[in-house]
């Protein structure tokens, strides 16, 4: 897998322009932040956040990958003004679990979750290698 920029632009923060990559997909669904049993522990967004993906890390690896293998990231989030605000610390605990991989992102405020209390649903498509 390898992420790219256009020659000339500026590199962005925490996320690549484009990903290039092949071998067999992996599509996980949006997972919001809730533990293996559907029970949100607590209601802070970054809170939300590490379970989001430590679920996510658990998806893959039962799937045989690993989060170096992720291509695509969808953020769906409830409030962007949060988010931006606490940015430092969420960039903390997706480098605690991702690490230092920055695939093709996308972060979107929506109107509303279909499960009550979530903050935050993430979904992902990864790149098991040929």
């Amino acid at each position: 897998m390898q992420a790219f920029n256009p020659d000339g632009w500026k590199r962005p923060k925490g996320y690549s322009n484009a990903v290039v990559a092949s071998g067999r997909m992996v599509f996980v669904a949006g997972q919001v932040g809730w533990n293996g049993q559907e029970v949100f522990e607590t209601e802070d967004l970054v809170g939300q956040i590490r379970q989001s993906l430590s679920n996510i890390v658990a998806i893959l690896a039962a799937a045989g990958a690993k989060p170096e293998h992720i291509a695509r990231m969808n953020w769906y989030l409830a409030d962007k003004e949060e988010y931006n605000a606490r940015l430092g610390e969420i960039g903390d605990v997706y480098r605690e679990l991702i690490g230092r991989h920055f695939p093709a992102m996308t972060a979107l405020q929506v109107a509303d979750f279909v499960e009550i209390g979530a903050k935050v649903e993430i979904e992902v498509t990864a790149m098991l290698p040929a």
